[in-house]
């Protein structure tokens, strides 16, 4: 892998001379630069990716139209931002340089946020953010607690609803594949006057799965699932020029989703239920002239897992076949003005949170979590807007409540400080630098729990500090025409980790005594060789890859369990650019050391192999008419050589998996 990335660092310095006059010529022609994109997450407001200081990916609606991932895991996945832990079913917390989000808990217990619009969604698992209906998804790769709190250590990932724009138009689409895979959606966009609409439905389902490895490989029974919808809805009205109020809705349901256990031991009638809804109040506003613009959002929602483990499957006795419960009801208010002159950007305003988190699962328990926080965004334009710099605080101010036995209040806060450089050396190419903070606030167990467990009592520490971190980072962004190549070089020491640890009374409490570090290269990059040959068909060869050189527990030197070296994502693309697409994709996830459970307790480390895994997609415009519609064939091909491989241990994917659909657009 080391070898592939250094023929794509030279194979860049090679063309990069003699591209650059070709390309420059096209400027007049009409093509854009990456670097003029807008996004909206790495500062809370519209920004050209030319002035952000920090690392910044963008997965655009056609994108993810014609990618083979079904949900923002599988998504995240084929792009290798990171290590991803998925399970068979419907469980994938997601990785960024080395950290990773909350799945079975809330996602402030965790190291990388979902956001859904800009707030949080009370849940690390990406699996429950079906593709349908999102218009991009923004990652900040990098800590961004100044932004948005505590929990966003290694990055964020915003997934953004489509807003519907133009003349109205509505879909329908249908897929089949192996293993009984049934997929069906239909859909609206559009705007009227001064009203826009956009929303999904997306119904799927799937039998247990055959492993790879053999013709016609092994069944892993219990890996299917009976549901999952999706529903996503969102309207609004520009009431004035630069104004607008607007509702979204979003509802995803799995309904008896499998729970295989590791297959060596695979358990047949485990499964569980899961949901995540979210309705969102907006406000956006702009003077018109737009030196203030404004945002305000209301939001609620509920996060639920239940598992059902049968007594039939615990003839052990240690499980009682009762269900288990986690429903979190949360909420949230936003808001914030920012004032945009010709040199100096500044954003300031107020974020609120509150989850109320019911746990029926072994140690039954209510908990409460509060989080009002203010911040201050700058950035500043020198040198005819070629020097920019930005900086940031933010004050969060926490509360927790255990309810539960003798468990209590208590409280806590913390300041997060951000600066970065950009510098464009070009208009094409920019160097930038930053400086973040990021901090986990102490769960309400750890702080103030006080009730009994299986084990012993659990006794929260009231003098817990938040874990924290500290980033520095480097790198650049190149963007001229069709090629695109960005690097970035960054180190991260993280300190004051929360561990468990045993008292001499038996009891259990929490404290901060875990260090590590993490440093390493991500980069992407991707061009048109059919731009540069002038063909009437684009043929886009890209890579992207995190590499971890260090990643060190600071207590023991060893290299930190269940992180992966490399995360790679390569492949081409082909587009005719009248209705003909296709996409070859290959991921491959570095080694990394990990517990072996099966060889009992206490679990011994071994070190987990590297494996590649490749997908196929191609797409075809069959039906084209200009009164009735178009109709598009589509064809995908997973796991296309057969490959056995596991994200995590003893948890095989899918053998070579087919799949074909049909979509009407009108």
């Amino acid at each position: 892998m080391k070898k592939f990335i250094c023929c794509v660092i030279v194979v860049t310095a090679l063309i990069v001379p003699g591209v650059v006059q070709a390309q420059e010529d096209s400027k007049n022609e009409g093509s854009i630069s990456m670097l003029e994109e807008t996004v909206v997450t790495a500062g809370r407001v519209e920004e050209k990716k030319k002035e952000i200081t920090a690392n910044v990916t963008v997965i655009d609606e056609e994108e993810i139209k014609m990618s083979s991932a079904t949900d923002l895991g599988d998504l995240l996945i084929k792009k290798g931002i990171g290590h991803s832990h998925k399970y068979p079913g419907g469980l994938t917390p997601i990785g960024i340089r080395g950290f990773r989000s909350e799945t079975h808990g809330i996602d402030l217990e965790g190291y990388v946020i979902i956001l859904l619009d800009g707030h949080r969604i009370a849940t690390g698992n990406a699996s429950k953010i079906m593709t349908k209906n999102i218009e991009r998804v923004e990652i900040i790769r990098g800590p961004a607690s100044v932004q948005y709190g505590s929990a966003a250590m290694g990055g964020i990932v915003n997934v953004i609803t489509k807003q519907g724009k133009g003349k109205p138009t509505v879909f329908a689409e249908g897929m089949l594949g192996s293993f009984d895979y049934t997929e069906k959606s239909a859909g609206f966009s559009g705007k009227i006057n001064m009203f826009d609409f956009s929303g999904s439905f997306t119904r799927s389902g799937m039998d247990d799965y055959n492993t790879a490895g053999n013709i016609d490989g092994d069944i892993y029974y219990n890996t299917g699932y009976h549901r999952k919808d999706n529903y996503s809805l969102n309207i609004g009205t520009e009431f004035l020029p630069g104004n607008r109020v607007g509702l979204i809705y979003t509802n995803y349901e799995g309904d008896r989703i499998g729970n295989p256990d590791a297959l060596y031991q695979n358990d047949l009638d485990d499964y569980n239920d899961s949901s995540n809804r979210s309705l969102d109040l907006t406000y956006d506003g702009r003077t018109s002239e737009g030196l203030f613009s404004w945002k305000a959002k209301y939001y609620e929602g509920k996060n639920k897992d239940k598992w059902f483990d049968p007594i039939t499957s615990n003839p052990d006795g240690w499980d009682d076949g009762l269900p288990r419960k986690v429903t979190t009801d949360y909420k949230g208010a936003q808001a914030q003005v920012s004032l945009n002159q010709e040199y100096l950007l500044v954003t300031t305003g107020f974020d609120w949170m509150n989850y109320k988190t019911e746990d029926d699962t072994y140690t039954p328990k209510s908990t409460e979590y509060d989080n009002p926080a203010y911040f201050l965004l700058a950035k500043t334009r020198l040198l005819d807007k070629r020097l920019i710099f930005s900086g940031g605080l933010r004050y969060d101010k926490y509360e927790v409540e255990v309810k539960k036995g003798e468990g209590g209040k208590e409280d806590d806060n913390n300041l997060s400080p951000r600066f970065g450089a950009a510098y464009l050396l070009t208009d094409y190419l920019k160097i930038r630098a930053n400086y973040g903070e990021a901090f986990r606030m102490p769960s309400a167990d750890e702080l103030a729990a006080n009730y009994p467990g299986w084990f012993g009592n659990y006794i929260g520490n009231p003098n817990l500090d938040p874990e924290q971190s500290k980033t520095y980072e480097g790198g650049f962004d190149f963007s001229l025409a069709s090629l695109n190549l960005s690097l970035t070089y960054f180190t991260t020491d993280f300190e004051d980790k929360i561990e468990t640890k045993s008292l001499p009374s038996g009891d259990i409490t929490w404290e901060n005594v875990g260090k590590a570090e993490m440093s390493g290269f991500e980069g992407e990059l991707s061009y048109d060789i059919g731009f540069l040959f002038d063909w009437d068909f684009q043929l886009k060869p890209y890579a992207g890859f995190v590499h971890l050189n260090e990643y060190k527990d600071k207590e023991t030197d060893e290299n930190l369990k269940y992180t992966s070296d490399w995360n790679v994502s390569y492949g081409i693309t082909l587009s005719d650019y009248n209705g003909l697409y296709a996409n070859l994709n290959i991921a491959y996830i570095g080694k990394q050391n990990i517990d072996d459970w099966r060889a009992g307790y206490p679990a011994p480390v071994i070190e987990k192999g590297s494996f590649s895994v490749a997908n196929l997609t191609i797409a075809k415009k069959i039906v084209d008419t200009e009164n009735f519609g178009d109709i598009t064939l589509k064809a995908e091909i997973e796991n296309l050589f057969d490959k056995d491989y596991e994200y995590v241990n003893d948890y095989p994917m899918p053998g070579r998996s087919f799949f074909l659909g049909l979509r009407y657009d009108y």
